[in-house]
């Protein structure tokens, strides 16, 4: 529950992207939301925030779509034997489909429907397991569970410290929605900007809530799991009670069904705008007056991040050990958005210019000094920075930009 500490700080996160970035990329009118980096910066700045975010959405689409996977192959495809690497396959396959045909408009609609049926199938999995635990009053027990604790002020050093993650918290939603070119090219899609900040408001409303709900679907699940005497824990908590358990075929499959729109509603519009930035940012096909040899180029890089996904899939089935899938997103992202924080709180905080051909090695060092830092302070220190990691990797950016500023 100490993740909920996040989700207040995503609040403010979302406020800033309604206030502060949404404005501005509606003035400026953006196809890609990093042409803002060239017009501030120069264009070294523009390809290296662009390259960030391909890098950064690499990584976090293919660690949603290995949780699928995961699932999918614990609960049916073990059973018969296949391969995990057929597994993933299929699954980015049927991405691949849709949005292949579909584009920006049809992920819209069908983000909409996914996260729909995503809700249904948590209140049903609720329902069912409160059942099972003979709970009348599910905020009750909830609040009285040991599990339950939310707020910890006690020990700074600990990385569930509450003022790391409500910051980390504010961060991680500028950078992985107001900095991400697949969650902004949605937001643009709104007719006017009184309507994207509408629908960032009623976002930020039904995040908060839903995020309260999936923790106390985690606390009954490992409430029912130590009730049931089954062993399992993290992400494999539900495929293994949904296979061991006695919560009936319906359930199981309403979870799974549930998980798969949840990752696919990210993991399809992922796909759609690693080909868009691609395209546009670092092989600028919009320069090309051929109409068809753009939309070749198109679907030749939709074909190959598709290969980049899967290859990336199976890598982490080698690396990830039992670590949540959630934490090593946040982990992640606290690495690969950190640079992108840096360059844009740099360009709108100041008015300084910046040694364009320099920043490339600025967003490459900063990671580095982070994980130096991050590592250290808890190896002498006992100090962990926990999530965020995102926060000081952004302020060690904005300093080498700093650094490197003209200062006429």
């Amino acid at each position: 529950m100490s993740y909920m500490q996040m989700v207040l700080g995503y609040v403010v996160g979302y406020a800033i992207i309604g206030l502060v970035l949404l404005p501005l990329y509606y003035r400026l009118n953006l196809t890609s939301i990093y042409t803002y980096l060239e017009n501030r910066f120069g264009r070294n700045a523009y390809k290296t925030g662009a390259s960030f975010f391909l890098l950064s959405r690499v990584i976090g689409a293919s660690f949603r779509l290995f949780l699928v996977a995961n699932v999918l192959q614990i609960i049916l495809f073990d059973a018969y034997g296949i391969p995990f690497w057929v597994t993933v396959t299929i699954t980015i396959l049927l991405i691949w489909l849709y949005t292949f045909k579909g584009g920006i408009k049809t992920i819209v609609w069908t983000d909409t429907l996914q996260t729909l049926f995503m809700l249904i199938a948590v209140g049903v999995c609720i329902y069912t397991i409160s059942d099972e635990l003979q709970i009348s009053n599910l905020f009750s027990y909830v609040a009285d569970n040991e599990l339950s604790k939310t707020f910890f002020f006690d020990d700074v050093k600990a990385g569930n410290y509450f003022w790391k993650q409500f910051l980390a918290g504010a961060f991680i939603a500028v950078v992985m929605t107001g900095l991400d070119q697949d969650m902004m090219q949605k937001n643009l899609t709104c007719r006017n900007l009184k309507d994207a900040q509408k629908n960032m408001f009623w976002f930020t409303i039904i995040l908060v809530i839903v995020n309260f709900f999936f923790l106390a679907l985690g606390i009954l699940l490992t409430d029912y799991a130590s009730a049931n005497g089954i062993d399992a824990h993290k992400d494999q908590l539900f495929p293994i009670i949904a296979t061991q358990g006695t919560l009936g075929l319906a359930t199981a499959l309403f979870f799974l069904l549930g998980l798969i729109a949840a990752a696919y509603s990210s993991a399809d519009s992922a796909l759609t705008s690693l080909t868009t930035s691609f395209s546009i940012d670092i092989l600028e096909v919009e320069k090309r007056k051929d109409k068809t040899a753009q939309e070749k180029i198109r679907k030749k890089i939709h074909i190959i991040f598709s290969f980049i996904l899967i290859a990336t899939i199976l890598i982490f089935k080698y690396f990830i050990a039992d670590a949540s899938v959630i934490a090593k997103i946040f982990t992640f992202a606290g690495y690969t958005y950190g640079p992108l924080l840096g360059l844009y709180g740099f360009g709108m905080f100041t008015k300084y210019a910046v040694k364009d051909k320099i920043v490339p090695y600025i967003c490459l060092i900063a990671p580095v000094l982070t994980y130096v830092i991050s590592h250290y302070s808890q190896l002498k220190l006992e100090f962990d920075f926990g999530f965020f990691i995102l926060v000081l990797n952004g302020a060690l950016s904005f300093l080498g930009l700093w650094l490197i500023r003209k200062k006429e």
